[in-house]
C-alpha cells in the first residue's frame, strides 16, 4: 500500500470529522437593573437567538450605587428572563451575586451540532426555493413579452 495515499486519506477523514464537530460557545448579555421594556425585549430576543443556535448564554445584571442593597430585584428580573426563554433553553446555574454583578447561565435544549445541521438544511431549502422562483419568473417573462400593435 502506498504510504502517501494512506496519509492523504487519513487527513481527509480528519478534516471531514472537524467539519461536523461544533464547539459550544458561551455568549454574554449584560443589562442594568433599571432596564426599559423595549430594551429588555431586545436582550431577550438575542438570548433566544443564541440558545436557538446551540450556544450557552451568560446573563449579567450590573448593580450601580444603591441598587446593590436590592439583590431581590435582580433575582426577579433574571427569573422573568428564565420564564421568557424556557422554550429555547434551561437554567444551568441559578442567579448568584458576584461582586457588583448578578450572574445566571442558560443552556440550550439542543446541541450545537444539531443546531448547525438545522441551519444548513434551512439554507439549502431557501436556496432551492429561490432557484424555483427564478425559473418560474423566467418562464412566465418570455411568454408575456409579446407586444400589441395599435
Amino acid at each position: 500500500m502506498d504510504y502517501g495515499k494512506y496519509k492523504y486519506e487519513a487527513n481527509l477523514k480528519a478534516r471531514e470529522s472537524r467539519k461536523n464537530q461544533a464547539n459550544t460557545v458561551q455568549k454574554e448579555i449584560r443589562m442594568g437593573l433599571k432596564i426599559d421594556t423595549h430594551d429588555y425585549d431586545t436582550k431577550r430576543r438575542n438570548v433566544e437567538k443564541f440558545l436557538d443556535g446551540g450556544d450557552k448564554v451568560k446573563v449579567i445584571i450590573r448593580f450601580r450605587g444603591r441598587e446593590q442593597s436590592r439583590p431581590e430585584r435582580g433575582v426577579k428580573l433574571l427569573g422573568r428572563m428564565a420564564e421568557d426563554v424556557a422554550e429555547y433553553g434551561f437554567v444551568e446555574s441559578h442567579p448568584r451575586q458576584d461582586g457588583r454583578n448578578m450572574v445566571m447561565v442558560f443552556g440550550p435544549h439542543k446541541k450545537k451540532a444539531q443546531a448547525m445541521a438545522e441551519a444548513r438544511k434551512r439554507k439549502t431549502d431557501a436556496e432551492k426555493a429561490a432557484a424555483r422562483d427564478e425559473d418560474a419568473k423566467s418562464e412566465t417573462g418570455t411568454e408575456t413579452s409579446t407586444g400589441s400593435e395599435s
